[in-house]
């Protein structure tokens, strides 16, 4: 397919966008979850208890009006560190695009970033939690990474956002749990109380959500344009002439959407390596 077309129908999806505090609209309730296509050859009982997301990584503290700051980067640092971190999307009603054969996961860029033993954040929505569990397993019980919630469905908490549907005020709270709850349903352990909006888009009162939650906005300072880009070379120029001290990285883990981001990975890390950067989950670079 076309990359216009491809962006045509799943433009939603993988939005990278930033934030100027736009009004609230009228919300979607997320669908059930569809048929998981990699199911753990023994399913969690709902019985079991959940494993405890983990409290200790660096948190921001809670700003002026109630509101919750949002984290771009590591201002003021001069430490040549740098957070590359992947939104894993999927919305909620999606299920039978993956039944289709469609894939929202991205494999092969985890184990890349295995290989070169890259640190990283994963951003990810409870809906593709759901639907590839064992993944969403492997990666939250592998030290070298941390998982962080995306909402549930990746509808967005203000518009207008992309043509995002969006949650209504009063399920905002219930939409960011329930992410945490499907990740946590997995068996995943290393999980932070971190939240990126999706689309990127947020006002005053999603923020004062996540500061009666108790929960971090994370956002960035360096978008890569991997979301339905063709050319990896150019995804991986983007993010080098945009990295600084203390930069924060939005790339995507879906490979569907972002099909070259394993091989502009494969360029920007020996060649950030080559500059003095180090790689750090985003706890680390908040920790600075």
């Amino acid at each position: 397919m076309a990359a216009a077309a491809l962006g045509a129908l799943l433009g939603p999806v993988l939005t990278g966008c930033g934030s100027d505090a736009p009004s609230q609209g009228i919300g979607t309730a997320p669908a059930a979850p569809g048929p998981r296509h990699d199911r753990p050859s023994t399913s969690p009982s709902p019985s079991v208890k959940a494993p405890p997301v983990d409290r200790k990584p660096a948190a921001a503290a809670q700003g002026p009006a109630g509101r919750m700051p949002v984290f771009e980067r590591a201002h003021g640092t001069l430490d040549k560190v740098v957070a590359l971190t992947f939104d894993a999307d999927m919305t909620a009603d999606e299920g039978p695009r993956a039944d289709a054969g469609e894939h929202f996961d991205n494999p092969e860029l985890i184990a890349l970033l295995r290989l070169l033993k890259v640190p990283a954040t994963v951003f990810m929505t409870g809906r593709w939690a759901d639907e590839y569990p064992s993944q969403a397993q492997s990666i939250g019980t592998d030290p070298l990474f941390e998982i962080a919630g995306h909402s549930y469905s990746h509808h967005a908490f203000a518009s207008p956002c992309y043509g995002l549907p969006v949650v209504d005020r009063a399920d905002m709270r219930e939409e960011v749990e329930r992410a945490f709850t499907a990740i946590r349903r997995t068996g995943a352990l290393h999980v932070v109380r971190y939240f990126r909006f999706p689309g990127g888009c947020y006002d005053d009162a999603a923020l004062r959500i996540l500061a009666a939650e108790r929960m971090t906005a994370v956002q960035w300072d360096v978008i890569s344009g991997d979301a339905f880009a063709q050319d990896a070379d150019a995804v991986a120029e983007q993010v080098l002439d945009g990295v600084r001290p203390g930069s924060l990285v939005v790339m995507h883990c879906t490979r569907s959407a972002a099909p070259v981001t394993g091989e502009a990975v494969r360029r920007v890390v020996p060649e950030l390596r080559s500059r003095g950067y180090r790689f750090v989950k985003v706890s680390e670079l908040m920790g600075l």
